[in-house]
């Protein structure tokens, strides 16, 4: 059937709308590329942008082979799809190019996550494997109970969970939880970086080389989120029934208030937090504090009112600041805060959804604003505990998947003995070592070699 001419333009319309998101969601790469460089010592520099670089490289192409047909093929398996193969058969009545485009993003995004956790100590070859299997099946599958029509977690599944589904509207679970607890894996599996914790487990200081890059990253990752949270909606030309001006287009721009007041109102809490704890005002954690609140808002975004997203924002904040005291406890290192940040806040926002989801806006996501259909919706807003319980469900059920995917992986490749660097690699650096040279002409270590040839014969290779 031939589309009218009203039709053709609402069509291209929305296409425009999902490719612009698309390109938004794909600038957090340079985000966490600038993120993870600042975050870092300055010997390991190249190292880490390079990782990003593979992350996008090899995630286009595992996503690209496999992960679009685990994510979404139609099929009626509700644990993975089973069509849609290197994109066979698309574009079609369901899908074309431009989601597939914005759906890559999302995958590429959670390998960047994985990286950061094990950055500093981790061999290259290590990237390539993990990288790969993680964006080309781990995060499709938990993409397809949740995002999937046919997903078993789905709320647009025919029969739902608890007659609900989870609410995931952006990935707080899907994505962040993803990465977060394979990097937790790989993070415990290889072990503390070298000299992170002293002789009697107190942990010594190993501040990032560049607040620039950290504050440049965290805007760049605030930038791109306006891709990730409105752009979920896919559609921007959708009225609703029951309004007379209302739309997509109305819930897009309440969805991109409740992610800046979120992130906003973490970044304040984390901001003083971190000043009563430690004494003084640091840059570095009140980034991380503003990356924490649209963790956690990712999951709700745009099912809560602008009021709620502040509430989210300020428990997200001691969600991440508490469980950064308990890692040091417990003597473990991730360098990025990736574990506490994207696994805590994001566990968080989907519990956040659970609670404070609002009918109308629910309906409004999920049914275009069809008012004569009823949902489960926030228990402290009145709407039971079907939600809740299927948010529940959501994280034990990524936390179960993702560990016994990405903990053997992690775990075979430590035995083989091609996770992680020596202590002399370590101590040297990444970039001298395995990158043929500094990320800087001028470096600090003076007595350090200066190019991999230096490296080399220092080590006795001729």
């Amino acid at each position: 059937m031939e589309m009218s001419w009203e039709q053709s333009v609402a069509y291209s319309i929305n296409t425009v709308y999902l490719l612009f998101s698309a390109y938004l969601v794909f600038v957090m790469q340079l985000g966490f590329a600038m993120l993870c460089a600042g975050s870092v010592r300055a010997k390991n520099a190249m190292n880490i942008m390079l990782t990003n670089v593979v992350d996008a490289v090899v995630g286009s192409i595992s996503y690209y082979l496999f992960g679009f047909a685990f994510a979404f093929g139609d099929t009626s398996n509700p644990f993975i799809g089973t069509n849609f193969f290197a994109l066979k058969d698309i574009p079609n009545t369901s899908f074309d190019y431009s989601f597939f485009l914005y759906q890559w993003a999302f995958a590429i995004a959670v390998a960047g996550i994985t990286s950061g956790s094990i950055a500093e100590r981790t061999q290259f070859s290590a990237y390539l494997v993990f990288s790969f299997f993680l964006s080309g099946f781990v995060y499709p599958v938990v993409a397809h109970w949740v995002w999937s029509s046919s997903g078993w977690l789905s709320v647009s599944s025919t029969n739902p969970l608890f007659a609900s589904g989870a609410i995931d509207f952006a990935g707080s679970g899907v994505v962040h939880m993803v990465g977060a607890v394979a990097g937790f894996w790989g993070a415990l599996i290889e072990g503390p970086r070298v000299g992170r914790f002293d002789a009697f487990g107190k942990p010594v200081p190993m501040r990032g080389h560049n607040a620039t890059l950290v504050v440049l990253g965290t805007f760049l990752l605030w930038f791109g989120w306006f891709g990730f949270n409105p752009g979920s909606f896919d559609k921007i030309l959708v009225a609703y029934p029951s309004t007379t001006n209302q739309g997509n287009w109305t819930a897009i721009g309440r969805t991109a208030v409740t992610t800046t007041l979120a992130g906003s109102t973490a970044g304040i809490v984390t901001l003083f937090g971190r000043r009563l704890l430690v004494g003084h005002w640091d840059a570095l954690d009140v980034c991380n504090g503003v990356l924490g609140g649209f963790v956690a808002i990712t999951s709700g975004c745009a099912v809560v009112e602008p009021w709620a997203a502040i509430v989210c924002g300020f428990f997200s904040a001691w969600v991440l600041i508490g469980l950064n005291i308990v890692v040091m406890k417990l003597n473990f290192d991730d360098p990025l805060e990736a574990t506490q940040l994207h696994g805590g806040c994001g566990a968080w926002g989907l519990i956040f959804t659970g609670l404070f989801a609002k009918e109308e806006f629910v309906i409004q996501a999920y049914e275009a604003g069809d008012t004569s259909v009823v949902r489960p919706y926030g228990l402290f807003m009145g709407g039971g505990w079907g939600l809740l319980g299927c948010q529940v469900i959501e994280l034990l059920v990524i936390l179960g998947w993702v560990s016994v995917t990405m903990g053997p992986i992690f775990y075979a490749q430590h035995r083989l003995g091609i996770l992680r660097i020596s202590v002399e690699e370590e101590i040297a650096g990444l970039d001298i070592s395995s990158h043929g040279g500094y990320a800087y002409n001028t470096h600090q270590e003076e007595n350090q070699p200066r190019f991999y040839a230096d490296y080399m014969r220092m080590h006795g290779h001729s």
